[in-house]
């Protein structure tokens, strides 16, 4: 079984569709994981999220919550300005208009019609938002620790650290060793930031893969493929290569 991992979608969804077809995946015999951030700043969160939904009830993919898929539940959830805000800042305006449409706001973009917009998706896509709210934090299997962001190294047990770390961690992680006898495999930070460019990044210390490759921000889908033997293959898709 080959291992198959993507992370930060982004509503890129005619991009995903592509790299899992370049990656020849076969749902049958590979194990696709998936490590957030299936919402905001693209054009199709909503296509995103049903694609995700499907494939983790029709073939066990394992989906992972990332930072911005809190952002949005929490905001659909929330009557809060803060947390509304917080969402908005992030992308969040794309992904409403993923859901209801761009003829929602023809007479721009009004608070008050934003408000009309959660209450519609709560309306018809309150089972989006339970799925995103249902998703794990981590997926850890003998050689490898699946996360959105990474893991904090100075907690004794990092499956204690705070639910945050999961999905917002930065510098701490991919400064320090994890003292782990994992491999931990990460979205979140751009890779771009990590070696100034956009593939797949290998922490020289040889505990960390970064695979964030900022389609969102016009740069590349990545996609790690971990093959049978523990080799890695690199899939990418630059943003907009969407036809053969």
């Amino acid at each position: 079984m080959k291992q198959l991992v993507i992370s930060d979608m982004h509503g890129c969804y005619e991009e995903f569709n592509k790299l899992v077809k370049k990656a020849k995946y076969e749902p049958e015999q590979d194990k696709l994981i998936l490590l957030g951030d299936y919402v905001d700043r693209g054009q199709k969160s909503r296509q995103m999220v049903e694609q995700v939904m499907q494939l983790c009830n029709e073939w066990g993919v394992i989906a992972l919550q990332g930072n911005h898929d809190d952002m949005f539940v929490s905001a659909i959830n929330n009557d809060n300005e803060e947390l509304d805000a917080q969402w908005l800042n992030n992308g969040g305006f794309q992904t409403v208009e993923s859901y209801c449409g761009i003829s929602f706001f023809e007479e721009g973009f009004e608070w008050e019609q934003y408000i009309k917009a959660k209450e519609f998706i709560r309306k018809h896509y309150q089972h989006h938002i339970d799925f995103l709210e249902s998703l794990t934090l981590y997926h850890e299997t003998d050689k490898y620790i699946f996360v959105h962001a990474g893991v904090n190294p100075f907690y004794e047990d990092w499956r204690n650290q705070p639910e945050s770390d999961f999905i917002w961690i930065r510098d701490i992680f991919f400064n320090n060793k994890t003292g782990l006898d994992k491999t931990v495999v990460f979205g979140h930070t751009p890779c771009i930031h990590l070696h100034d460019r956009e593939d797949i990044w290998f922490d020289p210390k040889g505990d960390k893969i970064g695979i964030d490759g900022a389609c969102a921000y016009g740069l590349q889908l990545n996609l790690l493929e971990i093959t049978e033997e523990g080799t890695y293959i690199e899939h990418c898709v630059r943003r907009g290569e969407i036809h053969d």
